[in-house]
C-alpha cells in the first residue's frame, strides 16, 4: 500500500514514497537572491549619497551648510545659491567653453577610435602587435607624470598652430584625445572582433563596397561599445581641472567650468553653497547625456542584421 506524505511533512511536492521526482527546494534561492538585492540596495546607497549630500548642500542657506549640526529634513530650501552662481560674470561662458570641449572630443573620439580599430581588427600590416602594445602602455603612464611635458609640447604647437597652443580649447581637445584614444580602440576592437567576418564577406557578395559595410552594417553594430566610448570621453573631458588648469593660464574667457568653482575657493572662507550649487550645474549635463544615449546600450545591436 502506498503511503502519501503532505508538502509540509516532506518539504518538497507532495509525491508518493518511494517515487521518483526529485524535491524542488526553493527557498534557499529566495533568500540568496533577497540577500543580494539588499546588498545592491546598500552599495546603491552609499554611491548615491555624496549626490544627496551635494543637492542637499545646495539648497541650504549659507547659515545652514556649514553648520555644526546639520538639519537633513527640516531646513527651508532656498535658490539663492544657483543664483549666486548664475549670477556669477563669466559663468555662461565657462559652460559653453565646457560643452565645445566635450562636443568636440566626443565626436572626434567616436570617428578615430572607430576606424582604428577597424583597421587594427580587419587588416594584417607589419607592426600591428607593436602598436596594440604600445597603445596599451600609453595606459600605464599617470597623468600627472605628463603634465609638464604636454604643457612645453602645446606651447611649442601654439607657434605652428595657434588655434592648438597655450590658452586656447583647441589644446584641451587635443590632449583629451591622446589620452582617451588608446583606451577607446580597445575597448571597440573587441566589438569589432566580435563581427563575424562570414558577415562582411555575404555583403561583398551582395555587391557592398567596403565603406558601404563599415557604415551600414558594422558602425550599428558596435553602437553599444561606441556608446560607452562617448560616455567616459565626456565624463573625462567635462569633469577635467588638472589640463584646464595647466593649459589655460591668462586667457580667462577660455576658462572651463572646473576652473569657474574654483572662484568660490576663497582664503578667508570658502563658499560652500555656490561651490555645492555649481556642482550640481555640472552634474546635470552628465546625467542628461548618460540618460540620452543609456537606451542604446541595449539597443544598438538590433535592427542591423535582418531576422
Amino acid at each position: 500500500m502506498t503511503v502519501l506524505t503532505s508538502d509540509k511533512a516532506r518539504g518538497g511536492t507532495g509525491v508518493a514514497r518511494g517515487g521518483t521526482l526529485p524535491v524542488r527546494r526553493r527557498r534557499p534561492v529566495r533568500r540568496g537572491r533577497m540577500v543580494a538585492e539588499v546588498v545592491t540596495v546598500v552599495i546603491a546607497g552609499i554611491v548615491a549619497f555624496p549626490l544627496y549630500w551635494m543637492v542637499l548642500s545646495a539648497l541650504k542657506p549659507a547659515s545652514e551648510v556649514q553648520s555644526a549640526n546639520p538639519r537633513p529634513w527640516t531646513f527651508s530650501p532656498t535658490f539663492e545659491n544657483f543664483e549666486r552662481v548664475l549670477d556669477s560674470a563669466g559663468f555662461a561662458r565657462y559652460f559653453l567653453n565646457s560643452t565645445i570641449v566635450a562636443v568636440v572630443v566626443v565626436g572626434l573620439s567616436l570617428l578615430l577610435s572607430f576606424l582604428s580599430a577597424v583597421a587594427l581588427t580587419r587588416f594584417r600590416f607589419r607592426g600591428r602587435t607593436v602598436l596594440l602594445v604600445m597603445l596599451l602602455v600609453a595606459q600605464m603612464v599617470p597623468v600627472e607624470a605628463l603634465t609638464i611635458p604636454l604643457f612645453f609640447l602645446m606651447r611649442s604647437i601654439g607657434d605652428v598652430a595657434p588655434a592648438f597652443g597655450l590658452n586656447e580649447l583647441g589644446s584641451l581637445v587635443l590632449v583629451h584625445l591622446a589620452f582617451q584614444l588608446p583606451l577607446a580602440i580597445w575597448m571597440l576592437r573587441g566589438f569589432v572582433a566580435a563581427v563575424p567576418i562570414e558577415l562582411e564577406e555575404a555583403a561583398k557578395l551582395d555587391g557592398a563596397s567596403r565603406f558601404r559595410f563599415t557604415w551600414q552594417i558594422l558602425f550599428p553594430l558596435v553602437l553599444p561599445g561606441l556608446v560607452a566610448v562617448s560616455v567616459l570621453a565626456f565624463i573625462h573631458a567635462w569633469n577635467d581641472f588638472l589640463f584646464a588648469k595647466t593649459f589655460i593660464i591668462s586667457k580667462s574667457e577660455n576658462q572651463t567650468l572646473p576652473q569657474a568653482i574654483l572662484v568660490y575657493f576663497k582664503p578667508e572662507e570658502n563658499d560652500w553653497g555656490a561651490i555645492m550649487a555649481g556642482s550640481t550645474l555640472m552634474t546635470i549635463p552628465v546625467l542628461i547625456f548618460f540618460v540620452l544615449v543609456q537606451r542604446r546600450l541595449v539597443s544598438g545591436l538590433s535592427g542591423a542584421v535582418k531576422g
